[in-house]
């Protein structure tokens, strides 16, 4: 187990996360009548994804597990320019009411994104599929922990964080900030901690067992490496999160490239 085998899995994971959200950022702050090619052009990088991940699914080598990461994240890079560019949502696409609270009020957020989230449920499923009883989980595994891990952190947005990212929502979703809450500490944001904590002891345990293949110190370190950017993502709820160091590079939407300086 030399230094390269466990840095390497680990600094492709970081980039990739850095490039892709840094891509999709730049894609959805183009002019909306570019969305139409950008996204089909990003669905059939998905459907080769898709094909990559069959493909690979019996294979147990180096290379099968950086395929299989990075066509997960290609997929969920799919759902997110699909949501981001409000091609998926949900049926709702009006501000929250002023005064609406409790039930009323999730039942109201959940139709700003059932269908975003049925779509990640649906594609989650046909992954498990096409890899079912294989030797090569890793895809499976990339995606469904990206998917629990946007989903602690679209919980904590709603029951309520001081730093939301707000400015980073296109026009066409500014409906979506009035359901967030603004608050310094929500209940559940300490067992997100704990959950993700745990969840990257375990897969660094696999990943860095005695013994262990290259393959399976690869595929765990790939995966190791994205849940903790995800549990950084959740600390950047509370604390002020340095989206211009890390993003600028993608440019300004449209309408604050046309802005007046000043």
């Amino acid at each position: 187990m030399t230094f390269a085998a466990i840095a390497s899995p680990l600094l492709f994971a970081a980039f990739v996360w850095w490039f892709s959200t840094g891509a999709i950022l730049w894609l959805d702050r183009r002019p909306r009548e570019t969305f139409g090619w950008s996204f089909a052009a990003t669905t059939i990088i998905a459907i080769g994804a898709l094909i990559a991940l069959f493909v690979t699914a019996a294979q147990e080598t180096i290379a099968s597990a950086y395929i299989a990461f990075a066509a997960a994240i290609a997929i969920w890079g799919w759902h997110e320019m699909s949501f981001l560019m409000g091609f998926i949502t949900g049926p709702r696409r009006q501000p929250l009411p002023a005064g609406t609270t409790g039930w009323r009020r999730f039942s109201l957020a959940t139709a700003t994104i059932i269908h975003h989230e049925v779509a990640l449920a649906l594609t989650a499923a046909a992954i498990v599929a096409l890899t079912w009883g294989q030797p090569n989980q890793i895809g499976a595994i990339t995606f469904l922990v990206l998917w629990a891990l946007r989903l602690s952190a679209k919980f904590n947005l709603f029951l309520g964080a001081p730093y939301r990212a707000e400015e980073m929502l296109p026009p066409h979703l500014t409906h979506l900030k009035s359901y967030f809450r603004n608050r310094r500490m929500n209940a559940l944001f300490p067992l997100s901690l704990a959950g993700g904590a745990a969840l990257a002891w375990a897969l660094g345990t696999i990943a860095y067992a005695p013994d262990v293949s290259t393959f399976t110190l690869t595929g765990f370190s790939l995966v190791l490496s994205l849940t903790v950017l995800g549990v950084i993502e959740h600390v950047f709820l509370f604390i002020p999160p340095p989206n211009a160091l890390l993003w600028g590079w993608a440019g300004s939407k449209p309408e604050e490239r046309n802005a007046p300086l000043g």
